[in-house]
């Protein structure tokens, strides 16, 4: 696990990205504590960070170059089935110079060429210069676990493993209106766009080839909802849990794979359960780590975790996070962003990871089985919608009683309101806008009267319109079923919130974290159930829950479905107050001349008053974006 960095340029005006290299990889410190190295032969200059879990000893550093100085590599990620592949390659006649799975990329390159990417279980982002005919090969693994960023003009082609790298190679730094817009709705930015002009994520699953000063793109891997949502009926329903068990199992036993500790998060939760319960059986005594919230209950699912932490004997931590320790890790957590980024359990990521360092390298953790086996509210809400349901159909008519209802976040009976409230609005809508309103915190409009109004038009454009029907491709491309909004959510809820959540805030604490459930096999076989086996009117995660339900301690299952969420609300009313008003006081936002400042003021206004606030999303949103924007345009004054 490292970050990387590097320039290829195009022109002598280029080489002026080279002489900043070394800034470039020092921005990526976090990413790599154990070492780092650099390669410039121009007209390419390569940069590594490294985070040693495979091979930590000497001889596996980076960037790698092979016995006959052709080839160089700078890479990001694991390779779980590396040791196999390797064997195959020795027995062809290759030599190896190191242990380490870096090597094993390389090799795989020169020997096979572009199409070896699909030969690797997983996850990955790299780049390899070949010196003989000056191109630059870059890919990603399947599903974007590991970011890759970059930047073209005629000048220089730039990558990075985040856009403050990027940065310190000197490329030109515009804010993208149409970008901040979509950050207002979502809380993040979908791929391929950043928040800055001109700078692109590669997408999951691509591969770029810079040769000549052309650059050509290539989706080397199509995920299983991409062709056709098709349902494999030929498996009994207690086969389908058999193979589900199968893969699951394969999946955590190549995730251990690793030559550093190995522990797990363990939020309480039925996915990260299902995961440690696993982990278990290979490494008695495993190091689990959970967050608690002593001061909010409502928040508080510790004891869950407890449970299934007694039951198989774990090396238990529970970092206890009250509102002081949450701001604590505010300042490490927001300069752990490389753009703002506004899902507020980041914070909670954080504080677990920085504990979690102090004893392991690795972890393992439960994401990606929401959005595979349904396990989100709003699953539950599309089905009542699709099937029109007495249900759906007596919630609905009663909204306006949960329009003048209380609602917020932060207890029960009131987030339930919430909830109803939200259904009823959502329920009304087509198929592709309920489910933009649904994954949305703010609505276009709201969004949109929160930019000055001369930015609006650069906010809300054909761009955006764009955008928004390739992020709801799948719920109109394919017959439409839940399995629908499923391939959506895995395209756009973990590609660009989940996953970057978990590189973004393991990394800033030189921690990686890996998930079985984004085995691509595991995700294979997902995608071919039938809606049936997945959610029902009781279960939620219904093959998931029956295929372990052996595993798990009995009271997990009478529990109500719940996310990892911080008390924010609180939060931002105590401890956090002052950074609300240092990063949304008036004059900061007259000088800025980015939002409008009656909006503001009135949102401001909105999230003091008495009663139950549900504004704090975007009050925590402004401020993201505030601290992000002060330290990347203003840092030098």
């Amino acid at each position: 696990m490292c970050g990387i960095t590097g320039v290829f340029a195009f022109t002598e005006a280029g080489r002026s990205a080279i002489e900043k290299l070394n800034l470039a990889a020092n921005a990526l410190r976090h990413r790599g504590p154990d070492g780092d190295g650099s390669f410039v032969q121009f007209p390419v200059a390569l940069a590594n960070r490294r985070l040693a879990v495979i091979a930590p000893g000497l001889g596996a550093d980076q960037p790698h170059t092979d016995a006959t100085g052709r080839y160089t590599i700078t890479y990001n990620g694991e390779i779980f089935n590396y040791k196999a592949l390797r064997a195959k390659l020795a027995a062809k006649g290759v030599n190896f110079q190191t242990e380490s799975d870096t090597e094993v990329v390389l090799q795989l390159y020169i020997t096979h060429g572009q199409k070896f990417l699909k030969k690797l279980h997983g996850f990955f982002s790299f780049a390899i210069y070949d010196a003989a005919e000056q191109s630059l090969f870059i890919a990603r693994d399947r599903f974007g676990e590991k970011p890759l960023l970059y930047y073209r003009d005629s000048d220089q082609f730039l990558f990075g493993s985040e856009l403050k790298a990027l940065m310190q190679l000197g490329m030109p730094q515009e804010l993208d209106y149409t970008s901040l817009y979509q950050y207002l709705q979502l809380t993040y930015i979908p791929a391929p766009a950043t928040i800055l002009k001109g700078v692109k994520k590669l997408m999951p699953g691509h591969s770029l080839f810079i040769h000549n000063e052309k650059v050509q793109h290539h989706n080397w891997y199509k995920a299983p909802f991409d062709k056709d949502l098709t349902e494999d009926t030929n498996l009994t329903y207690r086969q389908q849990q058999v193979r589900l068990q199968q893969l699951m199992r394969e999946a955590v036993a190549e995730r251990l794979t690793a030559d550093v500790p190995v522990g797990a998060f363990l939020s309480g939760g039925i996915d990260s359960s299902i995961v440690v319960a696993l982990a278990s059986e290979l490494i008695p005594g495993l190091q689990t780590f959970s967050a608690s919230f002593p001061e909010q209950p409502f928040f508080d699912e510790s004891h869950y975790a407890r449970l299934v932490a007694n039951k198989y004997k774990t090396n238990h931590t529970e970092v206890r996070l009250s509102n002081q320790d949450l701001y604590q890790s505010i300042f490490g957590m927001l300069d752990g962003l490389s753009e703002p980024f506004a899902d507020s359990s980041a914070l909670a990521v954080y504080s677990l990871s920085r504990q979690a360092s102090k004893q392991v390298k690795v972890v393992l953790s439960g994401d990606g089985a929401d959005e595979l086996f349904a396990g989100y509210n709003k699953h539950r809400a599309e089905l009542k919608a699709i099937t029109n349901s007495t249900a759906a159909r007596f919630i609905t008519a009663l909204d306006p009683v949960w329009a003048n209802l209380p609602k917020s976040r932060n207890s029960f009976i009131a987030n339930k309101v919430r909830q109803l409230h939200r259904f009823a609005a959502g329920a009304k809508l087509a198929a592709p806008e309920r489910y933009w309103f649904w994954a949305t915190w703010q609505q276009e409009q709201q969004a949109l009267m929160l930019l000055k109004p001369e930015h609006r038009g650069k906010a809300y454009n054909r761009l955006y319109k764009a955008r928004k029907s390739r992020l709801l491709e799948c719920l109109s491309r394919n017959k439409y079923s839940l399995n629908s909004v499923l391939c959506a959510d895995w395209q756009l809820v973990l590609a660009n919130d989940m996953l970057p959540k978990t590189d973004l805030m393991g990394m800033a604490n030189g921690l990686e974290i890996r998930s079985p459930f984004l085995d691509h096999r595991v995700v294979k076989f997902a995608f071919s159930l039938p809606v049936s086996s997945k959610i029902d009117n009781v279960y939620q995660k219904k093959i998931l829950q029956d295929a372990f339900r052996g595993l798990l301690p009995a009271e997990l299952y009478r529990r109500p479905k719940k996310g990892f969420e911080v008390p924010l609300l609180s939060f931002l009313q105590t401890e956090g107050a002052g950074l609300v008003q240092e990063y949304l006081a008036d004059e900061l936002i007259e000088a800025q001349q980015i939002f409008d400042a009656r909006q503001i003021k009135q949102l401001k206004k909105e999230f003091s008053s008495k009663s139950a606030p549900t504004v704090q999303t975007q009050i925590w949103q402004l401020l993201v974006f505030q601290y992000w924007w002060r330290n990347t345009f203003q840092r030098n004054n």
